[in-house]
C-alpha cells in the first residue's frame, strides 16, 4: 500500500494535499508535479511511502534540481515508485550505464547459442574479457546500496535533524510533517 501527498511551503505555513503517481514515470515528471503545486516558487516536498518498508522525500525549490532522500534503497528498488527516485545520480552511476549493460548482457547471450563449439571459442573469451571485465562491471553498476540514500540533510533546515531522519521506520510521514509543523495539514489528505 502506497501514500503520496504534496507540502507546500506558503506565507501562511503549509498546504497539503495527496496526489496521483499513476502518470509519474520519471523523477522529470515528479518534479513538473511539485512545481505546479509551488506557491511563488516556494519549498515543495513530494512524500512516497510503502506501508513499513520505505520512504522517500523529494524537495523541490523553485528552480533548483530536485534533493532526494530514500530511507531503504534496496527497499525501494523493488517498487514501480522507487525506481523513480533511484536515479543514476542518486545511485552514482554514469547515466544510461544500466541501457549500457543490458546491451551488452544481450550481445554477450546472443554470442554463446552461435558459437557451436562451446570447448574453443567461448572459453578463452570468456576467460580473456568476460569473466574478468564485463562481470565485474556489471554487477557493481546494478547494486543498490542497502539502508538510506540520497540527502540526508534534504529536511534539516525545516526542522528535522540528519540523526532524527535516519532513525524513522515507521510512520515516516507523521513524524516528519510533525517536526515541520505540518501534522494538522498532512492529516486532512491522509
Amino acid at each position: 500500500m502506497y501514500f503520496a501527498a504534496l507540502l507546500a511551503r506558503t506565507e501562511d505555513g503549509w498546504e497539503a494535499s495527496d496526489t496521483e503517481l499513476d502518470d509519474v514515470e520519471t523523477l522529470s515528471d515528479l518534479t513538473d508535479l511539485a512545481r505546479e503545486a509551488s506557491v511563488d516558487e516556494d519549498t515543495v516536498l513530494v512524500f512516497i511511502e510503502q506501508e513499513d518498508a520505505w520512504f522517500g522525500v523529494v524537495r523541490v525549490d523553485g528552480e533548483d534540481d530536485p534533493r532526494i532522500f530514500v530511507s531503504d534503497a534496496t527497499a525501494a528498488a523493488r517498487s514501480s515508485y522507487g525506481e523513480i527516485l533511484l536515479t543514476d545520480e542518486l545511485l552514482g552511476r554514469e547515466p544510461g550505464a544500466e541501457d549500457t549493460i543490458a546491451a551488452l548482457e544481450e550481445l554477450v547471450g546472443l554470442d554463446d547459442p552461435e558459437d557451436g563449439d562451446p570447448d574453443t571459442t567461448p572459453d578463452n573469451n570468456n576467460a580473456d574479457t568476460d569473466d574478468n571485465d564485463n562481470d565485474d562491471d556489471g554487477f557493481d553498476a546494478d547494486a543498490v546500496p542497502a539502508g538510506p540514500l540520497g540527502d540526508t540533510l534534504i529536511l534539516a533546515d525545516l526542522g528535522l535533524p540528519e540523526a532524527e531522519l535516519l532513525m524513522l521506520r515507521t510512520d515516516a510521514m507523521v513524524e516528519i510533517a510533525d517536526a515541520l509543523g505540518a501534522a494538522e495539514v498532512l492529516e486532512t489528505v491522509r
